[in-house]
């Protein structure tokens, strides 16, 4: 069979049809807002933030909820709304913090979860056009609930899922109500011992189900949840996987329940395999009978993305190939009726096993009618969602139905329209209706009506799509780099900027045209440098060849991209000031700066800035994924030694010398902190200008909103002061800044 799509990065035909994309028009507000203060740390971390929009069945209303961090309060504030998807206005429904999982019932009426103070879960029913009403209480589950699931069983009955921790003996787990231990002490006798920001407990991750019924009395309505039920027990599965499983390893039809769990016979670090499995139910209030396993020959990767059909019982899925590879290509599966045979269809089949479709779906969705299936996949440095045939014979290469920025979810709207989720770099929450049947390929905006954008597309800091640009440059094999610039919104063609140089992290991932209050491009573009975010050798959504390229290859071919990347903008953007240079990155990205450090194009730099990254590849044992190196360097230390001593920045500590910031988080397991501390000390012995900065409370990640902001503060603080900008902390910051623990204060 014939490959649908050809491998895009080793054809440069294909580089007008990208670019058209990139560039396309999208709806916007009023942009006459004006530029009444700068896009700056504090902006992005004070600005709502708002979760994906979920329609009621007449496409007439949606709820999101939403956040909010004051940072003159020092708290954050919540709530859940209500929109009109005519008229386009919301209304806040409630402000309580503890609100979650809204899912629609009939008409205006939807449920949604209360976390309480004792740890349980309260389940509320409301009417959503009477946010005074007093909600209608339908029950409570004994502990922590999140993840809610509906479907419609009957008449005033549904059947619910939800995910929650569950004891050794199978029932619902709540520590705020568990008796704590004498010892502190905690034993193992295999691994996981710890994975991401925690220790590993015994209370595991299980699937609970059970109905919502409706019933009337003296003309009041009423609502009542059956007691949940542990579809798991004595399974010994755990469903989510941790630490990344979501709502998308377990769904619900009326015939039954799925989900996704780890092989017992291997051990967790070391194998990615996760299986798809399938419990009948003849009601949802009957015990679980022995899950059933879903077959997909010849394919013993991850799982995800489970979706049922909405008009017959079909199951979807995407799943890798490979036993212990997290970044392995998901294909598309179907089982046509999940109560009549188990064996998966795998979707862009090729008798050489790659598959047609060189993209990885993260998400489904089945269209309303169940005939289409739309995927959510990255692509060329946007997150796009496409569609195709929900029959396998029948597919044709997925057609692109809304191409820009960052799709997070699809819902169906009335008719056959959907309702779109989405981010890019200029705002944080989009809503857009989309008509699927109209190609965005060929027209971009076309059957897309912006509903809302929270942020207003950045208008009030004077932000716009001008300042954000794609390049594709010749990398170090036949294949193409892609990179962004972005640019400040005072930029003027005549004048030079400093260069930002980022290299993103994974390195199974992509720097892409979506929201990030971590790694905000234009938050560092708005201090005054022109940013290029690099996606090289190691990338995902440039062709699965790309992101395979970097097995035994990780101070190799991207380096070697990265080094055409810096001559490509030395010979090609003037308005760049080469000389006023500097680089960072985080996770892999920090390994790049380590990497750099120690090789020439390190001595192009003013600075370089670190975070959580490796500063040995021989110390790949002590992180807690071990499938993550034994994958990157093909083999395990104590087999492949020389693979990893290859890529050892360590090795190359001799020849560091360009002033270097670091930041190391106590609680990131993956990469632990002996890793920042050991490239800060030896940073510090060579008499190289560096400073160390460490939260004890974060993990690979800084989400907290206050140490997010010393953060930022600090590294434009530092990279700033060495390339000619101001400093960006202020007289009378000091409440926004580490604690200087010894020595001197240094940029």
């Amino acid at each position: 069979m014939m490959s649908l799509v050809p491998t895009p990065l080793s054809l440069l035909t294909l580089l007008s049809t990208l670019l058209s994309l990139s560039t396309a028009t999208y709806p916007t507000t009023n942009t006459s807002i004006p530029n009444t203060t700068q896009f700056t740390p504090e902006a992005m971390l004070s600005v709502s933030r708002r979760g994906p929009a979920l329609p009621n069945a007449a496409g007439t209303l949606a709820l999101y909820t939403t956040s909010q961090y004051s940072f003159k309060t020092h708290s954050n504030s919540h709530g859940l709304w209500v929109m009109n998807l005519t008229s386009k206005e919301s209304w806040l429904y409630t402000n309580s913090s503890a609100v979650s999982d809204p899912n629609w019932l009939d008409g205006n009426m939807f449920v949604w979860f209360v976390g309480e103070k004792d740890g349980s879960t309260s389940v509320v029913v409301g009417d959503a056009t009477t946010p005074d009403a007093e909600p209608i209480s339908a029950g409570s589950i004994p502990g922590p609930a999140s993840g809610l699931k509906l479907v419609s069983t009957a008449n005033g009955t549904w059947g619910y899922a939800f995910t929650g921790s569950a004891a050794p003996n199978g029932t619902v787990y709540n520590s705020a109500l568990a008796k704590k231990p004498l010892s502190s002490g905690m034993m193992y006798t295999k691994i996981f011992v710890r994975h991401w920001d925690a220790y590993v407990t015994p209370y595991k991750n299980s699937v609970w189900y059970g109905t919502l019924s409706s019933q009337s009395s003296n003309g009041t309505a009423g609502f009542s949840i059956s007691e949940p039920i542990n579809a798991l027990n004595g399974t010994g599965f755990e469903s989510p996987v941790p630490v990344t499983g979501g709502t998308d390893q377990y769904a619900i039809s009326g015939t039954g329940l799925a989900f996704v769990a780890k092989d017992l016979n291997l051990l967790d670090p070391i194998y990615t395999k996760s299986d798809v499995w399938y419990i009948p139910l003849s009601s949802f209030t009957s015990a679980p009978p022995e899950p059933q396993a879903v077959l997909t020959p010849g394919f013993e990767g991850a799982s995800a993305a489970l979706v049922f059909s909405p008009t017959n019982p079909s199951l979807s899925f995407v799943r890798m190939k490979e036993i212990a590879y997290e970044a392995d290509k998901k294909r598309i599966f179907t089982i046509p009726d999940v109560t009549k045979n188990l064996t998966a269809t795998e979707f862009y089949a090729t008798d050489d096993g790659i598959g047609s479709w060189d993209r990885s779906p993260n998400s489904l969705v089945y269209s309303k009618d169940g005939k289409t299936l739309y995927a959510i996949a990255g692509d060329f440095g946007r997150v796009r969602l496409w569609s195709l045939s929900s029959d396998p014979a029948q597919a044709k290469t997925p057609a692109l139905v809304f191409g820009e920025g960052g799709v997070s979810d699809v819902q169906w709207l009335d008719g056959d329209k959907l309702l779109v989720s989405s981010s890019s770099y200029l705002d944080n929450s989009i809503y857009s209706s989309v008509d699927p049947s109209t190609a965005a390929s060929r027209n971009a905006t076309s059957g897309i009506t912006l509903l809302s954008a929270n942020l207003n597309y950045g208008s009030k800091w004077g932000l716009s799509r001008s300042q954000i640009s794609d390049i594709y440059y010749k990398g170090y094999g036949d294949y193409m780099v892609h990179a962004f610039v972005i640019k400040p919104s005072t930029f003027k063609p005549n004048t030079t900027y400093p260069l930002m140089f980022y290299v993103h992290g994974g390195p199974q991932a992509a720097t892409a045209d979506v929201w990030s209050n971590r790694w905000n491009m234009l938050v560092w573009a708005e201090q005054g440098y022109v940013v290029v975010a690099f996606n090289p050798t190691g990338s995902t959504g440039f062709g699965q060849n790309l992101t395979n390229g970097i097995q035994n290859q990780w101070g190799g071919r991207p380096y070697q991209d990265l080094v055409l990347g810096w001559e490509y903008i030395e010979s090609n953007l003037p308005y760049v000031d080469t000389s006023r240079a500097m680089a960072l990155g985080a996770s892999y990205g920090g390994y790049m700066m380590n990497w750099i450090q120690g090789n020439d194009l390190g001595r192009k730099f003013k600075a370089l800035f670190t975070h959580d990254g490796p500063f040995s590849t021989l110390s790949m044992p002590s992180s807690e994924e071990l499938w993550f190196p034994q994958h990157d360097f093909n083999g395990t230390l104590a087999k492949n030694w020389d693979n990893y001593a290859r890529w050892n920045p360590a090795n190359r500590t001799d020849q560091w010398a360009t002033p270097h910031l670091v930041v190391h988080n106590e609680l990131d397991y993956r990469l632990p902190i002996s890793e920042g501390l050991a490239t800060f000390n030896m940073l510090q012995e060579r008499g190289v200008p560096s400073k160390m900065l460490i939260f004890p409370d974060e993990n690979h990640w800084v989400l907290k909103p206050e140490n997010s902001l010393v953060w930022h503060k600090t590294a434009m603080d530092w990279l700033n002061g060495y390339v000619g900008l101001p400093k960006y902390s202020k007289p009378g910051d000091e409440g926004f800044r580490a604690t200087l623990m010894n020595g001197e204060w240094v940029y």
